[in-house]
């Protein structure tokens, strides 16, 4: 009678074990490539109602079962992608490894302002720098730092985050790039150039980044402005000004407006305007640092196809220069 109850326990184990194993690795065909969403604190019971709500399982109670019993209960907050067709052991692995990155690219030449409203739509984020001052979110990134003003503080690159992060991790993050970056840059930069600090070379570069975006005018256009610096010249940078309008700017600079005084008109201030005016380029900080040897002092648009400038050494050769290539004469 022992041996009969034995034969029967042990076949109903067998089966369940047979059930459970079907119902584990069995997979689940569903209507198409699924994207769910993993926050911080989230565990598999909680997300059960995700995945059955998508119908990616066929039970809520064996997801949580198998999870717990396999040790797969913790899962890593971000963003996964399903397949058509996967089995709650695919879904258990998959939910134990690295999540699908977010990303979000923040463009070279942005102002800190552009920037930030980037950063205040992204979703899965915590906003904790929503309602800080621009001065507030400096001091808590580096109470250390001494420029008051967020222009060109940060480096504009694509930046990776995961549900639940604080975009100040993100701010953190731009922040040190650049400060990384400019220091290469000081370091490694020519000798006898106009700037006395690091902040003046970022000052030169984010001027640099909104002149042009041809790779071959970059050191020429640094050229032209150290030039000016070394001789006294004004900068007469047409971005320095329109930064300087702010709102006012409406896509065309008046000549009332290159003769009103602001800190960033660049045709009535004498040097460099007071901060920068854009988040520059690693392209852009080498530029400010190695400009080219040439003795230009002048460039005008090409106005064609290639983005490239014409360089002039003299006003009389840059007159004719723009009336080819402005005036078309």
């Amino acid at each position: 009678m022992a041996k009969k109850w034995m034969v029967v326990v042990a076949a109903t184990v067998a089966t369940m074990v047979a059930i459970f194993a079907l119902l584990l690795f069995l997979p689940k065909s569903n209507s198409g490539t699924e994207r769910i969403l993993v926050k911080k604190g989230d565990s598999i019971s909680s997300l059960s109602r995700q995945l059955d709500e998508k119908g990616l399982i066929y039970s809520r109670p064996f997801l949580v079962l198998s999870s717990t019993l396999l040790g797969r209960s913790q899962v890593r907050p971000g963003q996964y992608r399903l397949p058509e067709s996967i089995s709650t052991w695919s879904i258990l692995q998959k939910l134990a490894g690295n999540p699908d990155s977010l990303f979000v690219r923040i463009p070279e030449g942005s102002t800190f302002g552009d920037m930030r409203a980037i950063i205040s739509q992204l979703p899965h984020l915590e906003h904790d720098a929503k309602g800080l001052s621009a001065q507030a979110i400096i001091k808590r990134l580096d109470p250390k730092q001494t420029a008051e003003h967020p222009e060109g503080l940060f480096f504009p690159d694509t930046y990776e985050y995961t549900p639940g992060m604080s975009d100040m991790d993100l701010y953190k993050t731009a922040y040190d790039k650049m400060q990384g970056q400019l220091q290469d840059a000081w370091d490694d930069r020519q000798g006898d150039l106009p700037y006395k600090t690091p902040y003046e070379l970022l000052i030169m570069a984010s001027i640099i980044e909104k002149e042009t975006a041809h790779p071959d005018d970059r050191a020429n256009v640094s050229a032209v402005f150290v030039n000016r610096l070394r001789t006294g010249m004004r900068l007469q940078t047409d971005p320095t000004v329109i930064y300087g309008m702010g709102d006012a700017y409406n896509g065309r600079i008046r000549r009332s407006d290159l003769r009103r005084p602001t800190p960033y008109n660049t045709y009535v201030i004498d040097g460099l305007p007071p901060t920068p005016i854009s988040l520059p380029s690693t392209a852009a900080l080498e530029a400010a640092a190695h400009p080219s040897s040439e003795k230009y002092l002048y460039f005008v648009s090409k106005m064609d196809s290639t983005g490239e400038s014409y360089f002039s050494h003299d006003l009389k050769e840059h007159n004719e220069a723009v009336n080819k290539y402005i005036r078309k004469r």
